[in-house]
């Protein structure tokens, strides 16, 4: 009898037991870089970015030391 009674207890308390914490997996990067951005520096160009009222915006300086929107460039090569 005193066996059984070791052996209940040693189940109920084995089920109260907790499992070990599983540390979360790091976050994902999702997305790709910003293809005008890729173009210009494939062009041999230099980010910039320029502060206006509006808010920030992407410029590409050439080798020729033209100055260009990302975009501007972009669309207008492709």
């Amino acid at each position: 009898m005193k066996k059984i009674t070791l052996l209940i207890g040693a189940i109920i308390l084995s089920g109260c037991s907790s499992p070990e914490p599983v540390a979360p997996k790091p976050p994902q990067v999702i997305g790709m870089p910003n293809p005008a951005s890729v173009y210009c520096i494939d062009k041999g160009g230099e980010l910039r970015t320029v502060k206006t009222d509006l808010g920030e915006r992407g410029d590409c300086l050439l080798p020729s030391g033209e100055r260009i929107d990302q975009w501007t460039l972009y669309r207008r090569d492709h």
